[in-house]
């Protein structure tokens, strides 16, 4: 009986410890604003946990681009804020620019095809800056009355320093350039992993498009001009420790905090397929010519992978 009531007395004590030792902060502070965390992240935040695939686990795999159109409500937390000045928040065009200029390497487009190609040498730093033009100086703005024609210098969103070969952010002609960056390319690879019993979908790469650069009015260019707006190609894993550092605005709850990271790993955003992996390396503006067909085409693709993974079980 003793040796109970001593186990008890040292439960309870062990809880009244705990309760002692646990700081209870309030939501509001000292001038009574509300605590709503933005800014601060722990040392280890940016550690990005992978999961190892070994190859001769794979037994299926098949690449499909996709789309994301930030029209879409679903994903207006990816494009809000368009300032550049917000104090607490980015959206995902001012991170992928604040990344690049703190170093993340960036891939030419292939000129043949728009399949993103990582084996080649990346981007060098002196020649970033006019990836990020906000004008074309190629281009012929005569008959478009709402242009403004502004110097080359200013027209780059990024700077280069040739003297301390570094990159600087440059905020003026960023406002006009995120109003033009409304669609993003991802390429991702679905994958089979026999040892898991599971399917897999990784984004391997992700591409910001020039929207302007996109023309539907001619049919047989729709391919062309698609490959045309890639402005850049990044490796996705090497953009996800920066996004895992910056929260996303907030949507109806300013409490739920979510990073860019989180966001795409649990596929909160909304897209429509354009292209997979296939044997004719074609994609589906390439043979779908109306409206009709490119959704048939894109309802065909989406049931054959969710048809994959049912038919691998028998119940």
């Amino acid at each position: 009986m003793i040796k109970k009531i001593s186990i008890i007395a040292c439960l309870m004590l062990g809880v009244v410890t705990a309760q002692a030792q646990h700081k209870v902060v309030s939501f509001f502070d000292e001038m009574g604003s509300a605590r709503i965390q933005t800014e601060q992240f722990s040392p280890m935040h940016d550690t990005i946990v992978m999961v190892d695939h070994r190859i001769d686990d794979i037994i299926w795999s098949r690449y499909i681009y996709r789309i994301i159109d930030m029209r879409y409500k679903q994903n207006y937390q990816l494009y809000f804020p368009t300032k550049s000045d917000d104090a607490d928040y980015r959206n995902l065009f001012k991170v992928i620019t604040d990344a690049v200029v703190d170093g993340l390497p960036i891939y030419e487009r292939n000129p043949e095809t728009i399949k993103p190609d990582f084996r080649q040498e990346p981007i060098p730093r002196a020649q970033i800056p006019t990836m990020f033009m906000a004008d074309d100086p190629l281009a012929d703005y005569s008959d478009d009355p709402t242009h403004f024609d502004i110097s080359s210098s200013d027209a780059m969103l990024i700077h280069y320093d040739s003297i301390d070969d570094e990159l600087s952010f440059h905020f003026y002609p960023f406002e006009k350039l995120v109003r033009n960056q409304i669609k993003y390319l991802i390429q991702e690879v679905v994958f089979f992993d026999k040892h898991t019993s599971r399917l897999y979908t990784k984004i391997i790469g992700i591409a910001p498009l020039q929207a302007d650069k996109i023309s539907t009015r001619d049919d047989s260019n729709i391919m062309s001009s698609l490959r045309e707006s890639i402005m850049f190609w990044i490796p996705f894993d090497a953009l996800r420790p920066y996004m895992a550092m910056q929260y996303t605005i907030p949507n109806r709850n300013e409490v739920k905090r979510v990073t860019f990271d989180d966001f795409f790993q649990k596929r909160l955003f909304t897209s429509y397929i354009v292209g997979e992996g296939n044997m004719y390396n074609r994609w589906i503006p390439d043979y779908a010519k109306t409206e009709a067909e490119v959704k048939k085409e894109q309802a065909r693709i989406a049931a054959e992978l969710l048809n994959f993974e049912q038919d691998l079980w028998e119940y």
